[in-house]
């Protein structure tokens, strides 16, 4: 398998099989710490299955599908955060900590506002739920979800970004 992954667009190459293992363990780690929040009631989101719920109303599927799909996201995301160390020269955790917080503001402030217009199941801020629609939206910064949640995902996309940051070899 070849060390470095030609991405001739940019001008810049990345090193594969690192985005590939060590987004793997980030992404475990950010998954891991998600599911502790759940488990210690901090949070209730649980963003396996809602990217599950997307495609299956059964929540077993739902759960095994979006833990699938939350760990091709993970790796896509790693892939993103190596090209922006290689457009910078530099990798180190505090950078992957800093990449891994504007992440999951990202995702509270932005993402989680557009979820009820792209999820079938996610009932929307002004119409409860539905027979269709039978999820809380996460309202605002996910809150909806419980009041630590936002905590939860900042700390969690935070390590994520540390262990990338920390693990990854510019080429």
């Amino acid at each position: 398998m070849p060390r470095a992954l030609p991405i001739p667009v940019l001008h810049l190459a990345i090193d594969l099989p690192s985005v590939l293992i060590w987004g793997t363990v980030a992404t475990t780690i950010l998954t891991g710490v998600m599911y502790l929040g759940q488990a210690f009631g901090i949070s209730r989101m649980g963003i396996p299955f809602l990217l599950g719920a997307m495609f299956t109303r059964d929540r077993r599927w739902a759960k095994v599908g979006g833990l699938a799909l939350h760990v091709v996201n993970g790796l896509v995301f790693a892939l993103v955060y190596a090209v922006l160390f290689e457009s910078l020269g530099r990798a180190s955790w505090w950078l992957g900590g800093a990449f891994g917080l504007a992440h999951a503001l990202l995702l509270l402030t932005l993402g989680m506002q557009f979820l009820p217009l792209v999820h079938p199941r996610v009932a929307t801020e002004r119409h409860g739920p539905t027979p269709t629609r039978w999820l809380q939206p996460p309202g605002f910064l996910a809150m909806n979800y419980g009041r630590s949640t936002p905590l939860m995902a900042l700390l969690a996309h935070l390590v994520y970004g540390i262990v990338l940051g920390a693990a990854y070899h510019l080429v």
